[in-house]
């Protein structure tokens, strides 16, 4: 579940506004209410590769992976890369300055000891960012996320650079991708926000990353996700915590939980078995549970936490690999690799997002 950062406020920077940011509803904006764009309604039927391209007369939407790697001295990396697509205003896509979408891109590298992150912007239609679905390519300026297969998701390309990091990785797979949710409809809410939502947890990644003056060799499991909605959040939802995870036994899990003004979060999820096959979890079955906490530019955060479902003999632990993992970009959060023990192990991402600093 990757709603992520794009708020009001950035897109009225973006847009050349002079006038002040209307207030915020829910995080960044996201509870707005967006009448007139496309409602997201249960029963769509999902179509590829179409699918993977972007989805006009929606709001928002995202090209989102995180890999977990490794190097084969055994020390650790995380890598993230992401396209956000926001309407300014419903209707069709217009050519050059004319046009009402914006991009925002984000790409991060973690290791134990240090986490960079970057992020690019671009108005559509000028050609400096944007998405194709055949030949496949999500690009915003020179990072790229690419394939020339008729099935995209089997094989791509991945990089991105800036001042501080580069990588430039391959990522495979011959799994079918996941539809989250009831059939990729996934709902935010008791009041019914949504998005649509699919996932591909099954990739592998291989290639080379660079940063603090060292080149390194590395591997490992990856996960995308796709993600378009007009309004993913209600008024009172004020951020959320994420979990995509990698279990050693084949397994995959995708857990979220959006907190609120008042009230228990909404909390929900999808166990992905070692065949593919997958299973909606609610929220009792799940106990997500937030431990030791870290001070983290200038916020508190839950860099510790424990899930268990009983009815998957799952009881876990997850620490994150580097509890500094701010992505301090305009709207800033916490995203970063995290390490799982106990009845299972693996690896995974977290992202972290509403936790306010508290000398505001």
């Amino acid at each position: 579940m990757r709603i992520n950062v794009v708020g009001s406020l950035l897109l009225l920077l973006l847009a050349g506004c002079d006038q002040p940011a209307p207030e915020q509803k829910g995080f960044a904006g996201m509870g707005n209410q967006a009448q007139a764009f496309t409602p997201v309604v249960p029963g769509r039927v999902f179509s590829f590769p179409a699918d993977h391209g972007v989805h006009e007369g929606f709001r928002i939407e995202w090209w989102y992976v995180t890999a977990n790697l490794k190097d084969a001295q055994g020390n650790e990396f995380g890598v993230q890369w992401t396209l956000f697509r926001s309407a300014l205003k419903p209707g069709p896509a217009q050519a050059g300055w004319g046009s009402q979408t914006i991009w925002l891109g984000h790409a991060a590298v973690t290791s134990s000891t240090v986490h960079h992150a970057a992020e690019r912007y671009a108005r559509g239609g000028v050609g400096q960012a944007g998405v194709t679905v055949a030949p496949f390519e999500a690009w915003i300026d020179d990072w790229r996320f690419a394939s020339q297969a008729a099935d995209p998701l089997t094989n791509l390309q991945l990089s991105a650079r800036d001042s501080s990091f580069a990588y430039q990785l391959h990522l495979t797979s011959s799994r079918p991708l996941v539809l989250q949710g009831d059939k990729g409809f996934s709902q935010k809410s008791a009041e019914g926000q949504a998005s649509y939502y699919y996932s591909q947890p099954f990739f592998q990644a291989s290639g080379t990353l660079q940063f603090d003056g060292k080149t390194y060799t590395v591997s490992g499991p990856a996960w995308l996700d796709r993600e378009w909605s007009s309004q993913p959040l209600t008024a009172s939802q004020t951020g959320w915590d994420w979990f995509s995870l990698h279990l050693d036994s084949g397994e995959h899990m995708m857990l979220y939980r959006m907190r609120q003004k008042e009230g228990a979060p909404y909390l929900t999820g999808t166990w992905i078995g070692a065949d593919g096959q997958t299973q909606t979890l609610r929220s009792e079955q799940i106990q997500l549970t937030p431990h030791d906490t870290a001070n983290v530019a200038g916020r508190s955060l839950p860099v510790n936490w424990s899930i268990s479902i009983a009815d998957k003999h799952l009881d876990i632990d997850l620490d994150a690999l580097n509890p500094k993992a701010w992505m301090n970009l305009r709207i800033p959060y916490w995203e970063g690799p995290v390490r799982i023990s106990g009845s299972h192990a693996g690896r995974g991402y977290l992202e972290m997002t509403g936790y306010e600093d508290r000398a505001k």
